[in-house]
């Protein structure tokens, strides 16, 4: 058995976003988010399913944070619902929506947890959609807006900031193909959201320096493994068009101050309309990188792949399989890319803000009656990962911490409650949480600051 012992001051913590885990998706002032409206919206989530209520956490948040606690977090990564602290995505600022992340900053600095907040986890408000969202170039300046009144309110006391989550998902799942909230299917909107995400990054990060907040600011990309299925060119260009699109377009221009030159060419009339300084705003210096790893996928040219030209194929393990949303698992590729991101970032600090499964793990009656939820199969996807990543560290990957995904089961966007992501059990019909044997097992890993293999 070998141990593998972590930096001494690595950050454990694991994560959530507001519209998953909140709930009270209509009180206090909040006002509707385009999940809220497109979660209402028939046939658009399985099931039928909705956030209104989801986990409860707005209600629930005290016990939560004693949850964290008790399973030894050190970090925790939530984030703030723009509708809960403006409910019109401008204008008056809802004094009981942003009290409620004022009292969660102070319970988890009571419970001795570092706060990691992401101002946009997807949940742009539907008054700010009704304006055109994030295909306005305006919405850079909505984000800014909204950045400085949490940074006022919070930013004596935030460890740690991303202006976005997965910023691909809003723009090109959102507005590209509609699979995702606003639900809108134009490829040309999708890019020209991805432009002015980063746009709104950029004049969030320029309000951070200004106002001289604590703490520490950066995104959060879904940086993936994507390789060529074979060394065809057909192949290894289709999977350069799927990078660049998936992950340069925002990759790019946020560190090296560029869009990805083939992929703007491919894209001809497509691409985003860019003006002259927007580049000069977009490449901030940051304090971290937040990195999201699930999975590794072969890409192929294929003729009828869409816009792209290219096919996606998850590879795996067969040791390991395949999660329950489809996901093939693959350990050692989040070791590939962060060996691949450190070529452009350096020494430039990158947490894991996301990595986890949805295994199998519901609770029967004689598991219920136990009280316990023996899910070994994530248990041994997030070791293998660990382990990985722990060899990236090794290699001289600068590492700084790990978030698991999720603390607890919540709402899986368009696929409702049936993939539970967490390490906490919740059984939705009475909010009662159970840490499963993915959560002792985490507690140990964090108490010893290690992982042996």
């Amino acid at each position: 058995m070998l141990t593998r012992q972590f930096p001494d001051d690595f950050l454990w913590g694991a994560s959530t976003a507001a519209y998953q885990v909140e709930g009270a998706w209509n009180e206090d002032g909040k006002g509707e988010s385009v999940w809220d409206h497109f979660a209402h919206t028939p046939g658009r989530i399985d099931n039928g399913d909705t956030g209104d209520v989801a986990c409860d956490h707005y209600h629930r948040m005290p016990e939560d944070v004693a949850l964290m606690k008790s399973l030894g977090l050190k970090g925790y990564r939530f984030s703030i619902a723009w509708t809960r602290v403006l409910p019109g995505g401008t204008g008056q600022v809802n004094a009981k929506g942003l009290d409620f992340y004022d009292r969660l900053v102070d319970e988890l600095g009571k419970a001795g947890i570092r706060a990691n907040a992401t101002l946009n986890h997807w949940d742009l408000p539907q008054a700010l959609q009704a304006r055109g969202g994030w295909p306005n170039r305006d919405s850079a300046n909505w984000f800014a807006d909204y950045a400085r009144v949490v940074f006022d309110r919070l930013g004596d006391r935030v460890a740690m900031w991303a202006t976005h989550n997965e910023p691909v998902v809003a723009s090109l799942v959102g507005y590209g193909s509609g699979v995702f909230a606003p639900g809108l299917a134009d490829q040309s909107l999708g890019y020209q959201a991805a432009h002015h995400l980063n746009l709104a990054h950029g004049k969030a990060v320029q309000i951070f320096r200004q106002g001289g907040y604590q703490g520490r600011i950066g995104i959060v990309l879904d940086l993936h493994n994507l390789v060529p299925a074979s060394d065809k060119p057909a192949d290894r260009l289709a999977c350069q068009r799927t990078l660049e699109s998936a992950q340069g377009i925002f990759f790019e221009p946020i560190f090296q101050g560029h869009y990805p030159a083939y992929l703007m060419e491919w894209l001809g009339l497509v691409a985003p309309r860019i003006q002259p300084d927007d580049l000069q705003v977009i490449h901030q210096p940051l304090d971290f990188l937040g990195m999201n790893y699930y999975f590794t996928s072969d890409i192929s040219y294929a003729a009828g792949g869409g816009l792209l030209k290219s096919a996606q194929k998850m590879k795996t393990l067969p040791a390991m399989g395949y999660t329950e949303v489809g996901w093939g698992i693959y350990p050692s590729g989040i070791r590939s890319v962060l060996m691949r991101v450190k070529d452009t970032v350096g020494t430039l600090p990158i947490y894991i803000t996301e990595n986890g499964c949805a295994v199998q793990d519901t609770m029967g009656d004689a598991v219920r009656a136990a009280g316990f939820v023996e899910d070994r199969e994530r248990v041994n996807y997030l070791r293998q990962h660990l382990v990985e990543l722990h060899k990236a560290i090794q290699a001289g990957v600068n590492v700084r911490g790990y978030f698991i995904w999720s603390l607890m089961d919540n709402f899986e966007w368009a696929s409702g409650f049936t993939p539970r992501f967490g390490i906490v059990h919740v059984d939705y019909a009475t909010q009662k949480r159970t840490p499963k044997l993915s959560a002792r097992w985490y507690s140990d890993v964090i108490a010893n600051n290690c992982v042996t293999e």
